[in-house]
């Protein structure tokens, strides 16, 4: 870490206290057009998979940066909404939902993705060609980096299979249904660009069964370093085959269509930064743990998908390196790292997770009754608070008192 963002840190972890997510608007900004010129051969839009980091402040950020936004529940649609986003930018990709939030998404406008026969029939029965929609295939493609987050091989609950499209041929010519645009995602961390063309060409071939189509979405999956070593997916790479070979598609479809790619962690990952103050240092026989103000209800991501974090001790940057195994305070095993070299800690000391931007803030939760932290964004050069850190009126806040004092259990 750079000393000009380590001093930063430091002064949000002393005005806000801990712990708190710090995100840093420029490196949001830089990701976002890195992608893009990647691809500037063809014509893209990025959709941001807002279920990564869905706060306003960074919605508005992206929507000014002139992003589109991926969404997968009718709360994220209407937070897009919220933060200026017309109907057009936002596609809505549900999963297992009931069909009246298809309904609630059609009313906003949105584009909608569908990726389930049974919804197709229930969407066709009830609009027939009159509102156009994206079809989400599985192309049966095992990629990402852990099986949770791997979404489009044959066991997955995510997509039409490709080995139904004889059948969903026979749903969409029945109700006469406007297919707008194909659809994939086949995970979340994949390393090889081969994944992306191999997913093309099944995405290519189905479309010949389209003749109306407008968009070819990919999703997203590109791989971010979590470590020094850690390989990534290379954009640039990726950006030159696959708009060679989306142009020759094109070509051979008989119209240019627009390529779409719905990236999330790529873009906030790198960005984020999550700080907690060092409570106690607990030897063992065995160990030497530092015992953190934070645990898998502020970052679960260690605990549920074994993911590394580089753990930073930004009060003692220069010290003298020891190992640590970082625990949280909760009352479960929440672990954020075995066997870390850590600048030497001393309680009190403020630690930073780096690569905290994704999946952080919008995975926690109030267990052990905990409050949610404070988020903060880093932007021209000052430390802005973009939310507050919870406090016992907002645990309270949906509850419904029907037990008092005056009123027996047994009465």
């Amino acid at each position: 870490m750079n000393e000009n963002i380590i001093e930063q840190l430091q002064q949000a972890s002393q005005q806000f206290g801990t712990p708190v997510y710090v995100y840093d608007s420029s490196k949001i900004i830089s990701n976002y057009h890195h992608l893009k010129s990647a691809f500037k051969q063809v014509k893209v839009r990025l959709m941001y998979a807002c279920k990564a980091l869905n706060n306003s402040n960074i919605l508005k950020l992206l929507r000014n940066e002139g992003s589109g936004l991926d969404t997968v529940s009718i709360n994220e649609v209407l937070l897009g909404l919220k933060a200026g986003f017309k109907p057009s930018d936002i596609i809505f990709t549900p999963n297992c939902v009931d069909f009246e939030e298809i309904q609630q998404a059609v009313s906003l406008g949105v584009h909608i993705n569908i990726d389930n026969i049974s919804i197709l029939e229930q969407f066709g029965a009830e609009y027939g060609n009159s509102v156009p929609c994206f079809i989400r295939l599985n192309p049966h493609i095992l990629a990402g980096g852990n099986t949770k987050i791997s979404t489009g091989h044959i066991d997955s609950k995510f997509g039409i299979s490709v080995y139904q499209m004889r059948h969903l041929l026979r749903v969409i010519n029945t109700y006469k249904i406007n297919v707008c645009g194909l659809h994939m995602h086949t995970g979340s961390d994949i390393l090889d660009a081969g994944v992306f063309l191999q997913g093309a060409e099944i995405l290519f071939d189905a479309a010949k069964d389209f003749p109306d189509l407008k968009y070819i979405d990919f999703g997203s999956g590109f791989k971010v370093a979590y470590k020094a070593e850690d390989v990534t997916t290379d954009i640039e790479e990726l950006g030159q085959s696959l708009s060679e070979r989306f142009l020759e598609f094109c070509k051979e479809y008989g119209r240019e269509l627009e390529l779409w790619f719905e990236p999330g962690k790529f873009i906030v990952s790198e960005a984020g930064y999550f700080l907690v103050k060092a409570n106690v240092i607990k030897q063992t026989t065995a160990t030497v743990f530092v015992g953190v103000n934070s645990g898998l209800n502020h970052l679960i991501r260690p605990m549920l998908y074994d993911s590394y974090h580089e753990i930073v001790n930004i009060s003692n940057p220069q010290g003298k390196m020891r190992i640590y195994t970082v625990v949280g305070y909760i009352c479960e095993t929440d672990t954020f790292g075995w066997d870390r070299k850590i600048s030497a800690v001393h309680e009190g000391d403020v630690l930073c997770f780096k690569n905290a931007g994704a999946y952080g803030i919008t995975m926690s939760s109030n267990y052990n009754a905990r409050f949610r932290p404070a988020e903060v964004l880093l932007i021209d050069g000052q430390a802005k608070l973009i939310r507050r850190q919870e406090n016992l009126e907002d645990l309270l806040r949906t509850e419904v008192e029907v037990i008092t004092d005056q009123v027996s259990v047994n009465s």
